[in-house]
């Protein structure tokens, strides 16, 4: 691509803010060539790798304080909600506990605190130590993150994973659980992810791409030894794929998962023998996607798409001749079916599948060849497999919810077939017989069926009533109806809120995905508005007050529908968009554009450039009568850089013809989630539902 500035005009350079005047950022027109296409951005000014640019600082908080000023003219709904956020939040919580060697590890946070208190305890014992409190951190800086944390397999030690500013750069740091003072060691600009070797020597981990953000590199470290003399185990040299670490539940491989889009490859490293060469399982091939369970010795599970889109389930029992050819088939692919997880236990592989847009738990005899499905009472729900580190014992656990029923941890017994809850996260004073919710399908424009699901108070006059859309639709990502307590200040002042299930997610399959990325991308937006459009037509909230709200590649999803049928909306939620496709997917040096090619298209190939162009929102931006916008973002994401969201705005405010507000809240310390703690992040929730609520009062 070439990129090169035509001429240094600056239209306006005034940034500053008088009482209710819009910020008005400076021009100087960009331009870029591909394909002898020119497009001219008037805003690329405004990216600064660094993030010290003083201008661009200086505009971003311009920005802040203009989007604070407009809230200050508003009616405070912030400070309630909150409030009501608050009161959901019991005096102590306190996590699932995780069993390990005898031990089990969980957190505790107090109602008012903002991040845990990290905790362990003998599994006979009452006695309990605190052996870590992130909440100390935030005394002295903005920002803190924990990531992974794991004890050693002899519990001596524990390992954590910490972020100091939201970009996903995680720094290990080794501790005693004893004495709670922290090891020398000391891992800098890692993932965040590490497994421990079998006899508590050696941890692995991973580091990323200093500008790519990539994870690509495999490193061992020995414990006591500084980080400088860390061993590299594996160095992945194409940028299109993306590594990530695993422990086979027997804990005697690690699973180095070597992927991109569409095809994976696995190497195992002998938890025992770390420092040997990782083994190949099955050499990557495109189109091919492959994970393992391994049951004992040389025995695989393998989960794999060859010939199957859905997956099947094969086997293999020696790791001499590891080849496609030699696996038997144990569970046959579905065209119906898909199978999006297994656990083994004694005789019995248990499934996570999808039927029909919904999750469920099959297990099935490898014995008897008989199936059984847990039956589930919600419309919709969330389910999974979860906490199935132990190999011991005749039952299994899920994780459970839906919208009307906080989430709970479940174990099934395999010989009684009895359900026993575990654990159940405490909303304090909900009630679900108060909610009702729903699922149906729609049709989009082309006749496919569209799974929506939505939820309402049980008073709420739904033909009268305002209504927020969800949606997302992009890397078969399902977005399912698991429970969302931010939801209740909402529901309870009258609003719907409902879910559309778009292709580009994999809600129903392989297929379902495929539908909805690359070339297809366009059937993402088509099937938002053809379903918001579909449920207005069956009474199902005012089509005078209709909302809708999307983050990251489902700020794409804001972007894309709102430059298509502005008219649809009333006020949009866009949180740390997705929005200038074509400029990121065109330079390799931003984070994690090289991974994502088969997602969106790679802009050297004509046609994908072109087909992008039809959607990318900051492309597409024109004069027309925009809805009000409220767009948020951070200054250190590592997933959408933050210059994205800022040219939007100034680009959308420039085209708009309509008085509606279009407002960006960028933080200046935070990442890709917003800021770290709970009551942060209750604030950052209550100011997007501030920005609705005025609206709707503004209408009524």
């Amino acid at each position: 691509m070439f990129l090169r500035n035509i001429i240094i005009l600056i239209i306006c350079t005034s940034c500053t803010v008088d009482n209710m005047s819009k910020p008005n950022p400076k021009k100087i027109p960009f331009e870029l060539t591909q394909h002898d296409d020119i497009r001219i951005d008037n805003y690329y000014w405004m990216r600064d790798d660094s993030r010290s640019n003083s201008e661009v600082i200086d505009y971003l908080k311009t920005e802040n304080r203009y989007t604070d000023n407009w809230f200050s003219k508003q009616t405070d709904y912030m400070t309630p909600i909150v409030g009501e956020l608050m009161n959901q939040v019991p005096e102590t919580e306190i996590s699932f506990p995780v069993k390990n060697n005898g031990y089990q590890y969980y957190q505790k946070i107090q109602k008012e605190e903002q991040l845990p208190k990290y905790y362990r305890k003998g599994i006979n014992d009452e006695d309990e130590i605190m052996y870590l409190d992130a909440n100390l951190k935030l005394q002295s800086q903005k920002y803190y993150s924990i990531g992974s944390i794991s004890p050693s397999n002899h519990n001596n030690m524990i390992a954590f994973a910490e972020d100091n500013n939201g970009r996903r750069e995680y720094t290990i740091k080794i501790l005693s659980p004893v004495s709670m003072k922290e090891l020398n060691d000391v891992i800098e600009r890692t993932t965040g992810k590490f497994i421990w070797s079998y006899d508590d020597d050696h941890i692995i981990y991973l580091k990323k791409d200093p500008i790519t953000l990539i994870a690509d590199s495999v490193y061992l470290h020995k414990i006591g030894s500084p980080s400088s003399s860390d061993i590299l185990l594996y160095k992945e040299s194409d940028n299109e794929f993306n590594l990530s670490l695993s422990l086979s539940r027997t804990k005697k491989y690690i699973y180095i998962n070597i992927e991109s889009t569409n095809s994976n490859e696995i190497r195992l490293i002998d938890t025992h023998n770390p420092i040997n060469k990782p083994l190949v399982f099955i050499s990557r091939m495109e189109n091919h996607l492959y994970y393992l369970e391994h049951i004992e010795e040389e025995n695989f599970f393998v989960r794999t798409n060859f010939d199957a889109p859905n997956f099947k389930v094969t086997k293999i029992k020696s790791l001499n001749n590891i080849d496609l050819a030699n696996f038997y088939t144990v569970i046959s692919h579905s065209n119906s079916t898909f199978i999006n997880d297994i656990l083994f236990i004694r005789d019995n592989l248990v499934l996570e599948i999808r039927e029909n847009g919904l999750p469920e738990i099959r297990i099935y005899n490898l014995k008897s060849n008989k199936e059984i499905n847990i039956e589930f009472d919600d419309n919709a729900y969330d389910v999974s497999l979860a906490y199935n580190n132990e190999l011991d014992g005749n039952s299994f656990n899920y994780y459970y919810s839906s919208l009307t029923t906080p989430p709970r941890v479940l174990s099934y017994d395999l010989e009684t077939s009895i359900t026993q809850e575990l654990w159940s996260k405490d909303i304090v004073s909900f009630n679900r017989n108060d909610y009702v919710d729903d699922r149906f399908f729609i049709e989009s424009r082309d006749g496919t069926q569209i799974p929506i699901i939505t939820i309402a108070h049980k008073s709420t006059n739904l033909k009268a009533a305002p209504i927020l859309f969800y949606g997302y639709g992009s890397y078969g990502i399902n977005i399912d109806a698991s429970f969302r307590s931010s939801l209740i200040p909402l529901l309870d002042r009258g609003f719907i809120f409902s879910i559309i299930n778009i292709r580009g997610g994999g809600e129903m399959g392989k297929y379902w995905y495929e539908e909805g990325r690359m070339l297809n991308k366009l059937n993402t937006f088509y099937d938002f508005n053809d379903g918001v459009r579909a449920v207005l037509s069956k009474d199902i909230g005012d089509s005078n007050n209709v909302f809708a709200r999307g983050g990251s590649a489902g700020g794409l999803l804001m972007g894309g529908i709102i430059n298509m049928e502005p008219e649809l909306y009333t006020g949009i939620l866009n949180g740390v968009p997705f929005v200038d496709v074509l400029t990121t997917m065109s330079d390799p040096s931003i984070p994690l554009t090289t991974f994502e090619y088969d997602e969106w298209g790679n802009p050297e190939n004509k046609d994908e450039y072109f087909y992008m162009k039809q959607y990318s929102p900051y492309d597409n931006i024109s004069k027309q009568n925009y809805p009000a916008v409220f767009i948020t973002s951070s200054l250190y994401d590592s997933q959408v850089q933050y210059f994205e969201p800022a040219k939007y705005t100034a680009k959308l405010r420039e085209f708009n013809q309509s008085n509606n507000p279009i407002l960006m809240k960028m933080n200046l310390i935070g990442g890709h989630g917003g800021m770290s703690g709970k009551i942060n992040q209750f604030e950052e929730i209550a100011e997007e539902y501030s920005f609705i609520i005025n609206l709707l009062d503004a209408t009524n």
